[in-house]
């Protein structure tokens, strides 16, 4: 491959990552004269390649949407990164887009060269992705709208419905999207309440990038994906809870997952006593049940109120019996989860 070429794949490369490159960076980058970038410009340009020239301080060159998709330019890392995340979007909350994914897989899969192709085979043999079941799904194409607001810092426009049913109109400042669990949310600063907020990327409709552009704001958090932690905590009534449990205390401590989940002080050989971190009823009851040896409950009492409920309903169901004691489809026998009782 002759040099000019060389330097004309490695600046459509450049070009094709979502920002504006002023031309004595793109000059600094390639090694070549301001000069030489008009010129491959151009010759981009003569090639088809919809290549945007915008003056000023902050100008720079950006290659644009055309008539058809220009040829992609990927390294390793991002052909197998594209590859794998392709194999498991069928099992995702992204509506519609398992037949296009299968589509778009088949095409990439097609062109990789063998050594690539071995390592995608490898991953996708060795990890199962978990169906994503009934729930709310994401329009793809407002995944697509927010991203490009978010790498543009472009401010955004979209009707929104909150939990409740109130529906509103909002203009923001895009900052993240945050995959949590099987919902998708959008961090962005909120315009019109001047303050940050999270969205529901499921619950927005009709997004559109007004076309103005922001300086980045600072998120008050260490990241997006921090930030939506700490405020669907904060949503959630936090709880403490006292219990005894009758193991020994490091063994219990590792069945927590560790001092995160809260204080465990022993009492002998064979008993703790263990002081949560806050958190949901529904979280303290779950790692109590799991722990796999009787405890008794001191505080509070609305979580030995739960455990109570969860153990009736727990045996109601292996007993055979339906809810208000309907025969269910249950046939086998077992005892309260929370064995040793909830006091």
């Amino acid at each position: 491959m002759s040099e000019t070429s060389a330097r004309l794949l490695n600046l459509l490369s450049l070009l094709q990552t979502p920002r504006e490159w002023p031309g004595p960076e793109l000059a600094e980058r390639l090694g070549v004269t301001s000069r030489t970038i008009r010129r491959d410009v151009e010759r981009l340009r003569d090639l088809g390649y919809p290549v945007h020239a915008t003056m000023g301080a902050v100008g720079g060159y950006r290659l644009a949407a055309g008539t058809a998709m220009p040829p992609l330019l990927l390294d390793d890392e991002e052909a197998v990164a594209i590859a794998v995340g392709l194999r498991s979007a069928a099992g995702h909350t992204i509506a519609g887009i398992e037949e296009a994914s299968v589509r778009a897989l088949a095409k990439l899969e097609q062109v990789l060269p063998a050594r690539l192709r071995r390592r995608v085979g490898t991953l996708g043999t060795a990890t199962v992705p978990m169906p994503a079941g009934d729930g709310p799904t994401v329009d793809p194409e407002h995944l697509t709208v927010l991203a490009a607001a978010i790498a543009n810092h472009e401010r955004l426009r979209f009707a929104y419905r909150a939990g409740a049913g109130e529906r509103s109109k909002r203009l923001v400042e895009p900052h993240r999207l945050v995959a949590a669990g099987r919902r998708w949310y959008l961090v962005a600063y909120d315009n019109d309440r001047e303050d940050w907020r999270i969205f529901r990327v499921d619950r927005l409709s009709e997004p559109f990038a007004t076309g103005v552009r922001t300086p980045p704001r600072e998120l008050p958090a260490a990241d997006a994906g921090a930030y939506v932690r700490e405020r669907m905590q904060g949503m959630a009534p936090a709880h403490r809870a006292v219990a005894t449990v009758y193991a020994p205390a490091g063994e219990v401590t590792a069945r927590l997952g560790g001092p995160a989940a809260g204080e465990v002080v022993p009492l002998d050989e064979g008993s703790c006593r263990w002081h949560s971190a806050p958190d949901s009823l529904e979280w303290l009851a779950m790692r109590l049940a799991l722990l796999g040896c009787p405890f008794t409950v001191h505080e509070p009492a609305e979580l030995s109120a739960f455990l109570r409920a969860m153990g009736e309903r727990v045996s109601r169901s292996v007993d055979g019996d339906g809810p208000d004691g309907a025969p269910g489809d249950g046939s086998a026998a077992g005892g309260n989860p929370a064995d040793g009782g909830a006091a």
